[in-house]
């Protein structure tokens, strides 16, 4: 057995989903499983739709983690990102709806989100969120995004 059995994304020609909802984000064994390391998942153009306007909005997402028993395979955290571009929700929304969806995919030790939203009607929305307190010794870096001043 390889850590890719059951995979039904990695290795295959996948349409983009249609919407999160439809989005599979697949489990893969953590590799060192035991230890604790932060994993970092970046998208820089993140988008989404104004569920008012109808317009496309667009983030920088950030996620780190702390796997348990599995790490989320890249191509399908990919698609689910995908998924996101004709979906309309408000910043809040689209940020913490990935969180969850992580979580409920791969039940992680810890897990943050910091969602940087370009402006809206002026206003940079930024949206962050914990599972609670990380893993002693896990070292968090900065996120490296900087507050808003024309990113």
């Amino acid at each position: 057995m390889t850590p890719t059995d059951g995979l039904t994304q990695l290795g295959r020609n996948v349409p983009t989903p249609s919407g999160p909802d439809e989005a599979v984000l697949e489990p893969v064994p953590n590799p060192h499983k035991g230890m604790n390391y932060l994993v970092r998942l970046t998208c820089p153009e993140f988008t989404s739709i104004c569920p008012v306007t109808g317009q496309p909005d667009f983030a920088h997402l950030v996620l780190d983690y702390v796997p348990d028993q599995a790490i989320v395979e890249s191509k399908s955290f990919k698609l689910f990102l995908q998924s996101f571009r004709n979906h309309g929700a408000f910043h809040e929304d689209c940020t913490l709806l990935v969180a969850r969806r992580v979580m409920a995919a791969i039940a992680p030790r810890y897990l943050r989100i910091g969602g940087y939203w370009y402006p809206r009607g002026g206003i940079p929305i930024d949206v962050f969120w914990q599972s609670g307190t990380p893993p002693e010794g896990v070292w968090l870096p900065d996120p490296g995004v900087p507050a808003y001043r024309g990113r």
